[in-house]
């Protein structure tokens, strides 16, 4: 028997979704429900805003050291957005994970299948609405848009529904405290993975030779 042999390591946790499913909702819940979970600070080169710290808030760097970034391969994802890079940096993530903390990463579509084909352990998340009238009426409900920008929103999130297959689990959000108790559930049952414990057996199979 070849079964690979993985060291005991954090959760890498990504939620994504369309706009108005939810997720920020949700993810806000786990951290509360949570309170050692690690959320992921990324990288941008936009000018820090008042109050935001370095290290805490992003990590704040020039375009230069952003793009040496990239050609290091040093960013599970990026994307360039308003003329200002965003990215999660690999490194810090993965020094989270190593360290046995779970990491959560709340992230648009494209940057989570950007992650996924660098870290395939990770346990993706797509959170849906319970209808396509429901998410209608959740971002009438914020009353932030005009009329154009919210019909534009709604056919982008009709388009994004689509990548749901991509993702391990599906989330239905029809209330959000019971969608983040079904993440939790998830999450728990993601540690006994048998690829994520078989060093336990393993541990026992050499002592036993």
């Amino acid at each position: 028997m070849n079964r690979k042999i993985k060291e005991p390591q954090g959760l890498l946790l990504v939620v994504s979704g369309p706009s108005g499913a939810g997720k920020g909702t949700i993810c806000n819940l786990m951290r509360k429900a949570l309170p050692e979970l690690a959320y992921s600070v990324s990288v941008t080169t936009r000018q820090p805003r008042e109050g935001e710290v370095d290290g805490k808030d992003y990590f704040f760097k020039t375009v230069a050291q952003v793009k040496d970034m990239i050609f290091r391969g040093e960013l599970l994802e990026y994307a360039q957005v308003y003329g200002n890079y965003y990215g999660t940096p690999k490194p810090y993530v993965q020094q989270l994970l190593n360290e046995g903390k779970d990491v959560l990463l709340e992230i648009d579509i494209q940057g989570a299948l950007q992650i996924k084909k660098v870290f395939p352990d990770g346990v993706f998340i797509f959170v849906v609405p319970p209808s396509l009238e429901e998410l209608r009426a959740r971002i009438y409900k914020r009353g932030t848009d005009a009329e154009d920008v919210i019909e534009k929103r709604l056919r982008a999130a009709t388009g994004e529904l689509e990548y749901a297959s991509e993702y391990d689990y599906i989330i239905v959000n029809d209330d959000a405290e019971k969608a983040t108790k079904r993440v939790l559930t998830l999450m728990e049952a993601e540690r006994y993975r048998a690829g994520r414990t078989y060093f336990l057996v393993d541990d026992m199979i050499r002592s036993g030779k």
